[in-house]
């Protein structure tokens, strides 16, 4: 459960939880009180974490997270709780385990993406993305519209995945123009074969065959064309 923020709305956030099995639900605008646990972790963290760093100058995000590790496990999970009567500990180890393991890092870092349409640019096989130009490996230069799943927040990781199966097909790399202006250009391989009508080869030899076997059987045709005065 979160609140309505936009890093808790953003689409990033709510397709990562869904990929990865969670329910998110949010609490209704202007009512902390839905989430009452979470604010009062909070106040402990603003009035006890964060007055004891008060006289550090140079607070840096590694210390600011082994301070709050330290402090969580210390402090926090061993302080007799007024509502529930016990240390948040105790009461975590008393009740039922229904913790789950946690994804590794690569696993949480693909969920928390978002996956856009772009269509492709035959000129060059690139899509625009974020006001960057991406470029379309040659196999999958057939594809008309590209779909690519990648955070806002970092571009150095984009896939061009298959919608239908959300498949990562491959990575996709920015459109280096230095490069691409002294490479050696190589011929294109065709991405199908040619699906063109064929000419036309007359009747086919087996049914040539059996044509001129029942016409020397000497028995009358089944079917007759009528005659031009039946018609009239």
């Amino acid at each position: 459960m979160t609140d309505n923020g936009a890093a808790m709305l953003a689409e990033e956030t709510v397709s990562g939880l869904a990929a990865l099995g969670i329910v998110h639900q949010t609490t209704l605008p202007y009512s902390p009180y839905q989430n009452a646990k979470q604010e009062s972790f909070w106040g402990r963290v603003e009035a006890r974490l964060m007055a004891m760093l008060e006289g550090e100058e140079t607070l840096t995000l590694d210390s600011l997270n082994q301070a709050t590790q330290a402090w969580v496990e210390q402090e926090y999970h061993r302080t007799h709780h007024s509502e529930i009567d016990a240390t948040p500990l105790d009461r975590y180890l008393a009740g039922p385990n229904v913790r789950r393991e946690c994804p590794d890092t690569a696993t949480l870092c693909a969920a928390f993406r978002i996956e856009v349409a772009r269509r492709q640019r035959r000129a060059d096989g690139t899509v625009s993305l974020e006001g960057s130009r991406f470029e379309i490996p040659a196999r999958y230069r057939h594809l008309t519209t590209v779909h690519l799943r990648y955070a806002r927040w970092d571009l150095t990781r984009v896939d061009l995945v298959d919608h239908r199966s959300g498949a990562v097909l491959c990575p996709v790399k920015p459109l280096d123009k230095s490069a691409n202006a002294d490479g050696q250009r190589r011929r294109l391989s065709p991405v199908t074969t040619d699906l063109s009508p064929l000419p036309p080869s007359g009747i086919a030899p087996l049914l040539r065959q059996q044509i001129a076997d029942y016409a020397a059987t000497g028995l009358p045709p089944a079917y007759l064309p009528p005659r031009d005065k039946d018609i009239a």
